[in-house]
Parts: C-alpha cells; structure tokens; sequence
C-alpha cells in the first residue's frame, strides 16, 4: 500500500526544529511491505490543514499525520480533521478517561481538551504518557514528538494493515546505454503493465548505466521485472543486477 505523510508544524517550515519523520516512516512502512508515496509540511494554518485533509480523504489512500493535536491554542488538527471528515467534534469517553486516569485533577480544564476528536474516530495507544491518537477515514494522527509518534504509528500498521498486501521494488541495470536509446522499450513496458510503477534513473560516472525497475504490488512487479529482463535481451541490451546476473 503507498501511504501519505503529513507533518505539521510552524516550527518546521520556520527551522527551529527539524522534520525527524520523514526517514523513520520511509522506513518503517518499507519494512512492512508498504511505500510512503508523498510527504507534505504544513503550516499551523487551520484553513489551509482543513482543505488538504479533505483532499485526502476524499482520495481514500491511507495517510498518517504528525503534530496538532495537543491542547494549546495553535494546536487545530483535531478541529481540522473533524471539519475534513464532515463530523462534529465530540468528547471521546475513552480518550477522556485515558486523560484523566494518566493527569488526574491536572487534567481538567485544559488537558483533557485532547479528548475531544471528530465524530467516530478511533483511538490510537501511546506507550508514552497514554494520550490517545486518532484515526478516521483512513487518516491516522499522532503527536509531532517522534518518540510519541513512530512507536504509535508501528502499532497502527500492525494492527490495521498486517493483511495488506505489501509493495516491492526490483531493479537492474543496463551498462553503457542511455535513456533515449532505451525510450521505446519503456514505453512499451510501461504500457504493458499499468499498476506498477516503472522508473528509470541514468547515473554518470565511471561506471555509466542506466537503473531500471518497478515499483509496486510484490506479485505483480516480479512479473513485470522478469518481462523488463526478457524484453532487454530480445533488444540485445545486456543488463546486470548488483549481484550480477
């Protein structure tokens, strides 16, 4: 599955903190089968959140979404995503509780604001201080703080997305070549196998090639790889894997 990333947050696009997501989710979605497909930083701008959550939603791909979701004024992805889904923001018992039980008198009147999520959202654990996250239509939002965030976000793909089928990506190259002299082979193989991603990528150097692969569902990129493979000789192309052929 290609998953979408948003981060959210002032203090990323100003600099005052670095973006510490973007390699973790990379890799962690790789290391179950799946791809990050887009990655987007964005202010704490309620309008602008509001309309590029609806966007995603109504594109139905999963999405995890990093940062404001506490309780200070500048905190809007809670109301966001609730005006996104076309839900009203309610007080979740669950998460009210959670809240209460981890603060106890010092969660109210301002703590336990975090426990008021859109309409049907569902709660997401936290290992650290167990204020829930969210998730609703697919979308799954988690506190900015990585050591919050990516433990939660772990707990997300393995709990609603263990029985997806996982992506993959094959390569190999082809020495000596450019793209140009390989244009109308990838334009027939990108017309052959449509729901796999093929990419070409020409390095220079010593050691000049062209890398080309699929990216996409695991049984259907073995497919394409091999027709890629077999389409390369019958052009005599010669071709080679970092492993050799």
């Amino acid at each position: 599955m290609r998953f979408g990333l948003i981060v959210v947050g002032d203090e990323i696009l100003s600099g005052r903190r670095r973006d510490r997501h973007f390699d973790f989710f990379r890799g962690l979605l790789a290391e179950h089968g799946h791809a990050l497909h887009w990655l987007q930083i964005l202010p704490d701008d309620p309008v602008r959140l509001t309309a590029r959550l609806r966007q995603t939603m109504e594109e139905g791909l999963p999405v995890f979404s990093c940062g404001g979701i506490g309780a200070t004024p500048d905190d809007h992805t809670r109301q966001c995503a609730a005006e996104a889904a076309g839900v009203p923001l309610v007080r979740h018992p669950g998460a009210e509780a959670l809240i209460v039980e981890r603060f106890g008198e010092a969660a109210r009147p301002h703590r336990v604001r975090m426990a008021d999520l859109p309409e049907g959202a569902e709660l997401i654990p936290n290992p650290v201080n167990q204020v829930p996250g969210f998730s609703i239509r697919e979308h799954h939002f988690l506190p900015g703080f990585p050591d919050m965030a990516h433990p939660m976000a772990r707990w997300v793909l393995e709990h609603r997305y263990a029985d997806a089928e996982g992506e993959a990506e094959r390569s190999l190259r082809v020495p000596g070549v450019s793209e140009n002299a390989l244009m109308p082979l990838l334009q027939e193989l990108d017309a052959d196998w449509p729901g796999v991603k093929l990419f070409s990528l020409p390095r220079r150097g010593e050691a000049h090639f062209v890398e080309l692969g699929f990216r996409g569902p695991r049984e259907r990129v073995e497919r394409a790889f091999e027709a890629l493979k077999r389409a390369l000789e019958e052009a005599g192309f010669p071709w080679e894997t970092e492993g050799g052929r």
